[in-house]
């Protein structure tokens, strides 16, 4: 309270309205929101435990839903973990940037990154080479699995060694819708 020509009045909070005061509130609140979602783990949402493939992805990503969906019509228990980044995943199982998509896989002892075929996958998984760390389709080609569309395009599938060479593991056309 403040004394303002002979009577007491409310005094002006620092000359803030109420509503820069609620707006202040709701802006601190929605950035301690945002950091929470940036920086808590990430809930799977499908048990990975006996998978054949387990996949990381982010929530909002549909080429990514189709891509699971390429796998589990050829017969793969695919487990699907949710997660704000796979950027963590693709650093935690050794994917090179130049080699990075929009999701990454971990079967066996591979990962798979990117809009990789299911019959290279399994051909992988069978073959078994000690070489190899992973296999990847960078980018996002039109016409690979998950990105069926116009105009496909032929693309490579590139093979990661454990010296770090990468080689061209397959060469697929893509499909259009």
């Amino acid at each position: 309270m403040s004394y303002h020509g002979g009577r007491w009045r409310p005094a002006q909070f620092n000359k803030f309205s109420r509503a820069t005061i609620v707006f202040t509130a709701l802006a601190a609140l929605s950035a301690a929101a945002l950091i929470a979602f940036i920086t808590l783990p990430d809930a799977p949402t499908t048990r990975a435990g006996n998978a054949d493939i387990v996949v990381y992805k982010t929530p909002t990503c549909s080429c990514c839903r189709k891509w699971v969906a390429h796998l589990r019509d050829a017969g793969l228990n695919v487990g699907v973990v949710n997660v704000n980044s796979t950027q963590p995943m693709q650093t935690r199982v050794g994917v090179p940037r130049k080699l990075g998509s929009c999701h990454t896989a971990v079967v066996g002892d591979y990962w798979v990154e990117g809009h990789v075929p299911v019959d290279l996958i399994q051909r992988l998984v069978a073959d078994k080479p000690d070489d190899i760390r992973g296999i990847a389709v960078p980018g996002m080609p039109i016409g690979s699995p998950g990105m069926e569309g116009p105009n496909p395009v032929l693309y490579d599938v590139l093979a990661y060694g454990n010296d770090g060479n990468i080689t061209v593991y397959a060469t697929r056309q893509g499909l259009a819708h």
